[in-house]
């Protein structure tokens, strides 16, 4: 499930979640039966979480029907016949692979001609099974960080059991071993932290250095620069921010005769200052607006705006991307190219570097569109042919040293991933085709639009079989909706074998909230406008009875983290509309949200429940507390899922949610994995458990009806 709760996308600077919380203070003045499920790893609370585990293995999962399709979408994800999407680093490849024999993944990399080969030899720098038993640890996967140009050196990302704290540790590439503290190697033990290159001998650092140094959000509040062979109190300051922003973080651009540090101070989950920093550790502004994503190449400043920008005499409207000459800039200058605009049917999806051209990804009506300028002219021409109802991304940029080459990616809900090769001007040769997991015969995609309350309208994509169209039939739709996350059509095995085999439909729905028509999309419905989020989402369930391809009674609704707080808001406004309702590692006590976990960093999308003004609009949709009303109505099935080893959206969410719907009487399963972190699974058979485990409970409450 696509999620941004709490990684906030800050332009260039990668931001980390909050901080490494696994017990709560619970505040005993606060009128709530059930806070004490807030306390993430109390024995009673995991108690109260493995009973009702079982009640839902004992409906849901013990079945041959459930083991069955368990199997299907666990073969899936282990084949080693799905494409393994590769990174790349100049001339090597890089790719992280599970399967059956690796279930917690092997790390490896090879070359570009030996990946364009039907069976490519790849060569393994970490089997993380073998770590994990020889170390004894539930060791996770969580990335890494190859030192350029080298290459001889990675930092490796690791979490117990899924969460978002790591243990970052130092990696010899030629050894093939990590580097231990005590011969100098880079470690930092289990936090949410920044540890990023510079050179082989310095990297920044942001961590929990002691008390003061993380922000009332979790994140890192200071940046330092640490130079190896020193211990980490003497890495020295390059950069404070305050206890309110939400954190700091700094980097390094190596692009040769380029060469700049930089940070980056976000004030809140959508602003951020920018710096250059001077080899005397003087800072200079990069004044643009706080909320534009700002990012340069060579001699280029590219900004995207998110809102109006009034400079020099010129308003440049949101969604726009300006360029500028970055010196220029820098010297006061306010002279702008404005290589894309917004329409009201067009967005700027993305946006990179090859060596020498930059490529635009656009959204037009939630479909790909691809083109490429030329630095200088600024003269745009189409990249490549898309095709529709189907998503078409650009990998593998690297301006470095992959000249302008790159690769292409297509895929649709019943069309399985290609992967392309090309070039700015050269051929496409095919690399990887990926096989079906499903038969897609006779299903096919339709996009419509529904007329939300206030008139606008809102896309969306259906999905069913062409002989299902003269009769209603089970539906689930899907929704996110919250920081300017777009979704876009992609193939789902899962949602195929568990589904739409078994003659349902499924609905991707493109509410506002998201980023498929730009900042605006999203910006409109921020805080005291929230509500229209789920009037989108609401009025997309009323226009599929309307059109007689569902009824209310068969119609499903999951979604997962901002998306379950839709799932939550549906469940408790909108009962009517839902036979069922899959609500995943969600947020729905936002009375207490801001104060759980990594929640205070939200704050910019929801409100501050602590000022009455906003509390009034947040309290209007809040489902926790929408639930507790004595007038609440009978509510339709609903499965509430989620992890305790969540530490981005507090498991306490979801606990209490269960605990007090199953006292009011109302019809509810409750599921908690104890790892897996906020994807909710740790592993392939964890995913493919949970994914099983929501289509057996749509196909009882819908299918079967």
């Amino acid at each position: 499930m696509t999620d941004i709760t709490a990684t906030p996308r800050f332009r260039r600077f990668e931001m980390w979640p909050g901080n490494n919380v696994q017990m709560t203070h619970v505040d005993e003045s606060v009128t709530d039966p059930y806070l004490w499920l807030e306390e993430v790893t109390d024995e009673r609370c995991l108690d109260w979480a493995r009973a009702h585990n079982d009640v839902v293995i004992e409906r849901f999962a013990s079945a041959d029907r459930f083991t069955e399709l368990e199997r299907r979408i666990l073969a899936m994800l282990d084949t080693d016949t799905k494409i393994a999407y590769p990174g790349r680093r100049g001339r090597w490849l890089y790719n992280f692979w599970r399967d059956a024999e690796h279930p917690r993944g092997l790390w490896r990399r090879t070359t570009f001609e030996e990946y364009a080969k039907e069976a490519p030899e790849w060569d393994v720098l970490i089997d993380l099974d073998s770590v994990a038993a020889a170390e004894e640890e539930n060791w996770v996967w969580g990335g890494a960080s190859v030192l350029r140009p080298e290459q001889s050196r990675a930092l490796i990302s690791l979490s117990r059991g899924g969460a978002d704290a790591k243990v970052i540790r130092e990696f010899d590439m030629e050894t093939r071993e990590f580097i231990e503290p005590a011969d100098g190697g880079f470690y930092l033990p289990e936090a949410k932290s920044q540890l990023s290159w510079i050179d082989i001998d310095n990297v920044y650092v942001g961590t929990d250095f002691e008390p003061g140094s993380l922000t009332d959000s979790g994140y890192p509040r200071i940046v330092k620069r640490w130079r190896r062979g020193t211990p980490l109190a003497e890495a020295v300051t390059v950069f404070e921010g305050e206890t309110t922003d939400v954190a700091v973080s700094a980097g390094y651009d190596r692009t040769p005769g380029y060469e700049r540090h930089y940070v980056g101070r976000a004030t809140d989950f959508f602003n951020e200052e920018a710096y250059l920093v001077e080899s005397d550790g003087t800072l200079i502004h990069i004044d643009a607006p706080s909320d534009a994503s700002k990012s340069w190449y060579k001699d280029w400043l590219t900004i995207r705006l998110k809102t109006d920008w009034e400079v020099g005499g010129v308003t440049y409207p949101a969604g726009a991307l300006l360029v500028s000459d970055f010196n220029k800039f820098l010297s006061g200058a306010r002279e702008f190219e404005v290589l894309f605009t917004p329409d009201a049917h067009t967005a700027l999806h993305g946006y990179g570097w090859t060596e020498n051209y930059l490529l635009l990804i656009t959204l037009e009506d939630v479909q790909t569109k691809l083109y490429v300028l030329t630095p200088g002219t600024w003269t745009i021409e189409p990249l490549a042919d898309t095709p529709p109802m189907a998503t078409t991304s650009v990998l593998n940029l690297d301006p470095l040293e992959g000249g302008d080459e790159f690769m292409l990616t297509t895929s649709g809900f019943t069309t399985p991933g290609t992967l392309l090769a090309t070039s700015v001007g050269g051929s496409t040769a095919k690399l990887k085709q990926e096989p079906g997991f499903f038969d897609p015969d006779g299903i096919e995609t339709e996009q419509f639009f529904a007329r939300s309350d206030d008139g606008t309208m809102v896309p969306y994509f259906v999905i069913r079989h062409r002989d299902h169209r003269d009769s209603p039939r089970p539906t689930v739709m899907s929704g996110y909706g919250g920081f300017e996350v777009s979704r876009t059509p992609a193939y789902s095995g899962a949602s195929g074998i568990g589904w739409l085999e078994n003659g349902g439909t499924w609905v991707m729905t493109n509410i506002r909230g998201g980023g498929e028509y730009g900042p605006l999309w999203h910006t409109s419905v921020q805080k005291e406008n929230r509500h229209k989020v789920y009037e989108d989402f609401s009025s997309i369930a009323k226009d599929l009875v309307a059109r007689g391809i569902t009824t209310p009674d068969r119609l499903g609704a999951v979604g997962g983290s901002n998306g379950g707080l839709l799932m939550g808001v549906m469940l408790t406004r909108y009962p009517e509309l839902f036979g069922a309702i899959v609500c995943q590692v969600p947020l729905l006590d936002m009375k207490r949200y801001h104060l759980l976990l990594a929640g205070a960093s939200w704050v910019a999308e929801y409100g501050d429940p602590d000022k009455p003004e906003e509390w009034a609009y947040i309290s209007k949709y809040s489902p926790y507390q929408k639930a507790m009303e004595a007038d609440a109505p009978a509510y339709p099935p609903i499965l509430l899922t989620t992890s305790t080893r969540d530490d981005r959206v507090h498991p306490g969410h979801a606990r209490k949610m269960a605990a007090l719907l199953e006292a009011q009487g109302h019809p509810v399963w409750y599921h908690e994995n104890i790892e897996g972190g906020h994807g909710g699974a740790a592993d392939n058979k964890q995913s493919a458990f949970q994914a099983a485990l929501i289509y057996e409970f749509f196909t009882q409450m819908l299918l079967e009806k």
